[in-house]
């Protein structure tokens, strides 16, 4: 009966470290009976308010044989992670992007390119209000750049205040120079940040070569992000994987209420794939290009075609439409009073004849 009490505790506590060293979700583990969690070797603490009970939740939903197991995420401080400014976002995220490692940012299709490619511009956004004077390398193989273009200088500074000058490219041959570029770019605290951009799922895009990117981006102290474009949702190192595509733009808004005909904000229909905490959630985001800032829309809305701007006023609406014209024609009087065409009219009438 001692060597069975013993090996429950021992299976407990190793369902504990597992837990632990897989970063799973806040789980409830179910304590062996007679033994209290403090009694386990590898006890997972959690901190709690003053004035409750260690093995108590703040909703006392559990009892004094439950315990939690939670990551450690208490060893972070709040200035390690890049606040979007969305708080529901932010919190699913355990406190925002991390700063010093690599996220990935995911377009499941080709035509969201420039929506993820947008996203990460307005992330870069929010890098550089610390980050001031530092540029961004945006690193890529001669196919993606080909497909998805890249960003117009012009709109860099008027969305993202991002001046052109601090946008340098880099186009690579192959995608093995693209990651040894990346790698080397990530570990230097010269940039503000990195982006890698990559097309497809691609073999070489291990969990070997995203561990390295990863470390690099950690000892350096400087986001790196990765742009999947088009590709399946392969395991890589990233803490963070975000499923961006374009969402609806709604009407812009002005004193007297939305301006019919008009498009607003850009839009994110942004989906956590992969986080630190493994909450799920989908958000729709406006990006403010005066404020450079981010902010959630909760109501659907849909998109608005704007009027032409060519012409002072839009075309008329058409008028009625009739099958057939009000007077009757020849040929339709013919029709109507059982005149078939003739043969030498319609030589495709002519009944086809065998050969032989």
């Amino acid at each position: 009966m001692a060597m069975s009490a013993v090996a429950r505790d021992t299976v407990f506590a190793l369902r504990r470290q597992i837990a632990k060293i897989e970063g799973t979700l806040p789980e409830r583990l179910q304590a062996p009976s007679g033994c209290a969690p403090e009694a386990i070797p590898g006890k997972v603490r959690s901190s709690f308010p003053s004035g409750m009970a260690q093995n108590q939740t703040p909703s006392d939903a559990a009892g004094p044989d439950m315990t939690i197991v939670r990551r450690g995420l208490a060893v972070a401080s709040a200035d390690a992670f890049l606040h979007t400014g969305i708080d529901r976002l932010d919190a699913a995220l355990g406190g925002g992007l991390p700063k010093a490692a690599l996220s990935e940012i995911h377009g499941l299709e080709t035509r969201d390119a420039g929506a993820v490619a947008g996203f990460a511009l307005s992330l870069v956004s929010l890098v550089l209000r610390e980050k001031q004077g530092l540029p961004i390398l945006w690193v890529g193989t001669a196919e993606i750049f080909h497909e998805a273009g890249m960003p117009y200088a012009r709109g860099l500074h008027a969305l993202f205040g991002i001046e052109p000058g601090q946008l340098l490219f880099s186009e690579a041959p192959k995608l093995l120079d693209a990651l040894w570029i990346a790698e080397e770019a990530a570990r230097m605290t010269a940039f503000a940040a990195v982006i890698l951009e990559i097309r497809g799922s691609q073999r070489l895009l291990d969990l070997t070569a995203t561990r390295r990117l990863h470390a690099r981006a950690r000892s350096a102290g400087r986001p790196l992000l990765l742009l999947r474009q088009a590709g399946e949702a392969d395991p890589t190192a990233a803490p963070v994987r975000l499923i961006v595509s374009a969402a609806p733009a709604a009407s812009r808004e002005t004193l007297a209420g939305p301006l019919a005909g008009s498009i607003g904000r850009p839009a994110f229909k942004v989906d956590i794939g992969k986080s630190r905490t493994a909450l799920p959630g989908q958000f729709t985001l406006e990006w403010n290009p005066d404020e450079h800032a981010f902010a959630e829309r909760t109501e659907n809305s849909v998109a608005v075609v704007p009027a032409s701007g060519r012409g002072a006023d839009p075309a008329p609406a058409s008028g009625a439409v009739l099958a057939f014209p009000a007077l009757a024609s020849p040929a339709v009087a013919s029709a109507a009073a059982g005149d078939q065409p003739s043969r030498q009219q319609h030589p495709a009438h002519r009944s086809p004849r065998r050969a032989g």
